[in-house]
């Protein structure tokens, strides 16, 4: 539907403003808000920009949003605002799927490359001044299970694919000869597939379906000394759970840069484990990704004006982008 009027624009905001917005102001009656003022915002807003998107405030602040039409946020995962109300509205919800592909591909090549040739070893002798000669490992030829077929999952599997490691993906729905995975498992047989892989990368998205996949027995059945990397939710994961596989095995390391809770609590076994690399939700954020972030929204929101279609529509009962979506945008 094409805007006659000048629509009024809610944007959530954390610590700053989301940058070079000049354009989408020039169209727009816009409310810059942070969580406490979210529902004054809301009230009376034809469309919502959830640029703070790790903010939680969005269900709290619902009952005000009495003529709302479009959320966007700015974000791949939409589990923040995928809660009953927005499900069973006729609000449209769109995310900023593409922006952090290739950033969190670049992220697993680099984690898998540091343990396999155990940098993380080498710095800290670095800094002490020993001279410790050992042996790395090859990553040629080791199998990934990729867990998430997405467009993050994709690039991951090109990349992982290309530094010659052998991948494969689980996802929704079986198949064989994917261009990007070769084979792709259903989720329902993760546990018959993990014991094959060396690594298993979990960037699938946060559903009523993954929520707490990763628990003792999944990480139970995963090959003796094999790594894990979570680049999607940390509550794809039992942490307890991930705990003591890495104490007892069979879990060699892994590398986390989401949590269930974050900021990852200071008494958390996880910091002090050697077999363990820690980053701060940060796999996808290169410089220059919040301007880009703006970008994609403000595409969109000339689409919208314009009456045309959105890019990048979530299902709402799913939880992500359909690819057949993603195909046709």
């Amino acid at each position: 539907m094409i805007a006659s009027e000048t629509p009024v624009l809610a944007v959530l905001c954390g610590d700053t403003r989301p940058p070079d917005m000049r354009a989408i102001e020039a169209e727009a009656v816009v409310r810059y808000t942070d969580a406490a003022g979210l529902a004054d915002a809301l009230s009376g807003a034809d469309a919502f920009f959830v640029y703070d998107f790790l903010s939680t405030a969005v269900p709290g602040a619902w009952h005000a949003a009495d003529r709302l039409r479009w959320l966007h946020i700015a974000s791949a995962g939409v589990d923040p605002v995928l809660f009953p109300g927005l499900q069973e509205s006729d609000v449209v919800l769109t995310n900023s799927r593409g922006v952090f592909d290739g950033a969190i591909a670049e992220y697993v090549l680099g984690v898998v490359l540091t343990f396999a040739k155990d940098f993380a070893r080498s710095w800290d002798l670095q800094k002490q001044r020993q001279w410790k000669h050992r042996e790395s490992e090859r990553i040629s030829g080791r199998r990934v299970l990729v867990v998430g077929t997405g467009p993050i999952g994709r690039s991951i599997a090109r990349m992982l694919r290309a530094a010659g490691m052998s991948v494969a993906g689980v996802g929704r729905r079986p198949r064989a000869g994917d261009p990007d995975f070769g084979d792709v498992y259903a989720s329902s047989e993760l546990s018959r597939h993990l014991p094959g892989a060396d690594y298993v990368v979990a960037v699938a998205p946060l559903t009523e379906q993954t929520k707490g996949m990763f628990d003792a027995e999944a990480f139970g059945v995963m090959k003796p000394g094999s790594r894990f990397v979570n680049v999607g939710r940390g509550e794809l994961v039992v942490t307890s759970d991930l705990i003591g596989a890495l104490r007892d095995g069979p879990l060699g390391g892994a590398a986390l840069d989401v949590f269930d809770t974050e900021p990852l609590p200071a008494e958390s076994p996880l910091w002090t484990m050697e077999n363990v690399l820690i980053s701060p939700h940060m796999s996808g954020d290169f410089v220059g990704w919040r301007n880009t972030l703006v970008e994609v929204f403000a595409d969109n929101f000339r689409r919208w004006r314009a009456g045309e279609a959105l890019r990048n529509v979530v299902d709402k009962q799913l939880g992500y982008v359909p690819s057949e979506t993603l195909r046709q945008g």
